[in-house]
């Protein structure tokens, strides 16, 4: 009897191994046969088949779900850069809570990633730092209401 190439994926171990072969094989072939697509189709399978009762991505914010989807498809931001077509600076931005997501942003990180959009689409803060001058003023503005309130 003919051993299996892949079966169900059923530890961490075999999860990360399967990822690695899917990555390699996605960015090494050059020219990718029918068999190659096969397979990749069937790798593709079997992680969204685990990720889907092992996940825990519905109580995740949408920016560590991202850098946790980073690490297990072993992305850098170069490597998102490149997805969604835009700067590295915005993905760093975007990773430190400086930038938020997009509509087109979130589009294609559920395409890539096969989540559901509403995955990325939640609120979360954003860390954007107060300018001195903005900060004065506010503290100028706040003043002259109490002033006039008494």
């Amino acid at each position: 009897m003919e051993t299996l190439k892949y079966k169900v994926i059923k530890s961490e171990k075999q999860y990360n191994e399967y990822c690695g072969i899917l990555h390699d094989l996605d960015f090494a072939a050059k020219k990718k046969t029918k068999a190659i697509e096969d397979e990749m189709e069937l790798l593709t399978f079997l992680i969204e088949k685990y990720d889907e009762e092992h996940s825990n991505f519905e109580i995740l914010e949408p920016i560590p779900l991202l850098k946790s989807l980073m690490k297990d498809h072993k992305m850098k931001a170069v490597d998102v850069a490149d997805l969604l077509n835009v700067s590295e600076g915005l993905v760093s931005d975007i990773l430190n809570y400086k930038k938020g997501l997009s509509k087109e942003t979130i589009r294609i990180l559920s395409e890539r990633f096969k989540l559901n959009q509403e995955a990325f689409n939640r609120p979360y803060e954003l860390h954007v730092p107060v300018s001195p001058k903005f900060k004065d003023a506010k503290m100028m503005n706040t003043r002259k209401k109490l002033a006039t309130a008494s």
